[in-house]
């Protein structure tokens, strides 16, 4: 099978090829002999109902000197691919919620969006862990600090963070006895009028903030564990961690398994869960990644696993 496969995402000269998982989507989809477009989010528009986009047709080599060649923009509409791979970075702000408009308006025509647009916009990364309370720590979600301050009071340690951040932006642990405690929560929510998300802090982040990435329901059975670096108190690569390659936990897969369904069913086809200790603490559902990292460690194709799934999406019949 043969498809013609759309990418939207971030410029790609700007990439880091060794870390970045769109990356090795492209690669792995070329591998097959499939076609390749790479868009941005401004190359989208609708005219009289339909989506079109100003594309390139892209050609990638694993190679850090030249990894891409393009060649001249075409444009058509984006029901005649089979599919494509919205892979644009967070900020979620109102041109990403605009840019999923388009998609899901295309994706209503009969084109295969991975992820889905309508179940991206819904499941916010941070705030979606609560439809899993069982999995999740003690959380609070409210702009009202004082609200924030009776849950610093009960459990006299937590993190605070934005429900729209990325890559361990405006990330804060809080003590109960902090004498900065108030001016960490007048800035975060900005004295009150952005919500945010307070969760206990969990101590096990030392070990590792671990990603596990989640392919049409399915879990691969290794996480990367992101270890902070030393006086670092947030694990995620951005910031420093260094990435560790270990097997899933029995409670680990346990929330693999009751997760990993709803995911499917909402037509989110790559997913990457952060789990800390016992606890699931976001569902990233914009751009995970971690493949490359994973896949050198293990001699996997992570990429493999979800191109199976979208050729296995596409040759059913358009609706």
């Amino acid at each position: 099978m043969t498809l013609q496969l759309g990418v939207v995402m971030d410029p790609i000269e700007r990439i880091n090829i060794k870390k970045d998982s769109t990356f090795a989507m492209m690669l792995e989809a070329q591998r097959r002999g499939w076609s390749l477009f790479y868009m941005l989010q401004q190359d989208l528009y609708a005219d009289n109902g339909a989506v079109h986009a100003r594309m390139h047709p892209v050609k990638v080599e694993d190679n850090p000197q030249q990894w891409y060649r393009l060649a001249e923009p075409v444009t058509r509409p984006l029901v005649e691919l089979d599919g494509v791979l919205m892979r644009k970075d967070p900020p979620f702000d109102m041109e990403y919620i605009y840019s999923t408009y388009l998609l899901e308006l295309a994706q209503r025509q009969g084109l295969l969006v991975v992820n889905r647009p309508d179940s991206v916009r819904s499941a916010n990364e941070k705030l979606f862990t609560a439809w899993f309370p069982e999995f999740t720590p003690e959380t609070r979600v409210t702009r009202d600090m004082q609200r924030i301050r009776e849950f610093l009071a009960i459990h006299k340690h937590i993190v605070v963070k934005p429900l729209d951040g990325m890559g361990g932006s405006m990330i804060f642990q809080v003590h109960g006895t902090d004498p900065n405690r108030n001016v960490i929560l007048e800035t975060i929510t900005n004295n009150g009028q952005r919500t945010v998300m307070a969760q206990r802090f969990l101590p096990e982040f030392k070990q590792g903030d671990k990603r596990i990435l989640v392919i049409d329901g399915v879990a691969f059975p290794y996480g990367l564990a992101r270890i902070p670096a030393e006086g670092e108190s947030r694990g995620n690569l951005a910031a420093g961690a260094t990435g560790v390659g270990k097997p899933l936990t029995e409670r680990e897969q346990q929330i693999c398994a009751a997760i990993g369904p709803v995911l499917k069913e909402m037509g989110l086809l790559f997913v990457g869960l952060d789990v800390i200790g016992d606890y699931v603490t976001e569902i990233n559902v914009t751009s995970p990644t971690c493949i490359r990292e994973l896949d050198q460690q293990y001699g996997a194709n992570i990429a493999g696993l979800l191109m199976d799934a979208i050729a296995q999406r596409v040759a059913l019949p358009r609706h």
